[in-house]
């Protein structure tokens, strides 16, 4: 039974953890002249909820001169496709 439960454990070891993905919807906004976006965006699993995914995207967006208004939801890879098209160019760029 002990080499049972240790090649059990060798075998979960040795197989790594499952990556999970995680994904956030948000709205940004650059002024002079005003533009408002919506975008779908890449966050690490440990970040996986509105107000932690603020703290991820916030910078990310900040660098290329946007401002992050808010994070509309956080969700897995099976929310990916129906947010495509309204995403377009903001798809997964952040």
């Amino acid at each position: 039974m002990k080499t049972f439960l240790t090649s059990a454990a060798l075998a979960l070891v040795l197989a790594g953890p499952v990556a999970a993905e995680c994904y956030a919807d948000y709205k940004a906004k650059r002024d002079e002249p005003l533009k408002l976006i919506y975008g779908v965006a890449q966050v690490s699993d440990g970040n996986c909820s509105p107000g932690a995914a603020e703290g991820e995207l916030a910078p990310r967006l900040a660098a290329d001169g946007w401002t992050l208004l808010t994070v509309l939801s956080t969700f897995g890879p099976e929310g990916l496709e129906e947010r495509k098209a309204s995403a377009g160019e903001h798809f997964l760029r952040y």
